[in-house]
């Protein structure tokens, strides 16, 4: 599979890098800056680094790894270049108050919003994976994946499945998008009273 990362140069974006050039995977990090993605997909192992409008030329997936606060206007911006390829949101809206980390106010998911702007299927997943645990090695954890589109959530699980040592979960239609995002809020409130590095497994399945 041929992925570009959008947002490639940031720390979820690098670490997701990683551990699809370490399964064989074909990556293209993209960035405003294209010298930074050049250099970035080195270090990283990926195969190349461009522009975010020449990385997602030719691929099989992108995956939008921008901020929260990015993430739409990002989408909106590289709509003609994506096309009808399919697009995974990965980022949670999150709203920081002295009594915890909230979930979006809205009730639509980013992901939700993103399909409005973009032109291919959109799907949502891997919200519950640290940054910082992917860039160290396949997490003992399970990844969700929601969507509409058969076919663009199968690639996101094909993804998804190379970067955990658990399992990548069909989380339903792209409207569940709406927990999957309000679950990162829930487990940076759990690391934050706990003082650990929560993750996710689902029990009581096949």
């Amino acid at each position: 599979m041929r992925v570009a990362i959008v947002g490639g140069t940031g720390d979820f974006g690098l670490a997701l890098a990683r551990r699809l050039a370490d399964a064989g995977e074909e990556v293209v990090l993209g960035s405003r800056d294209p010298e930074r993605a050049r250099i970035k997909a080195g270090e990283a192992g990926a195969a190349a680094g461009a522009a975010n409008e020449d990385a997602v030329a030719g691929v099989d997936l992108v995956v939008l790894a921008t901020k929260a606060q990015a993430a739409l206007p990002t989408a909106s911006a590289l709509a003609g270049a994506i096309g009808e390829t399919p697009l995974l949101s990965v980022a949670s809206a999150l709203r920081f108050a002295s009594h915890g980390v909230l979930p979006a106010a809205g009730a639509r998911s980013l992901a939700e919003q993103i399909q409005d702007v973009v032109h291919g299927p959109v799907v949502a997943g891997l919200h519950s994976l640290a940054a910082g645990k992917l860039a160290r090695t396949r997490p003992d954890e399970d990844a969700l994946v929601c969507g509409d589109d058969p076919a663009a959530k199968a690639l996101a699980l094909e993804l998804a499945a190379q970067v955990v040592a658990g399992r990548a979960l069909d989380a339903g239609p792209l409207a569940g998008a709406r927990a999957l995002e309000g679950l990162t809020a829930v487990i940076v409130n759990l690391n934050r009273r706990y003082r650990g590095h929560a993750g996710l497994r689902v029990t009581g399945l096949p």
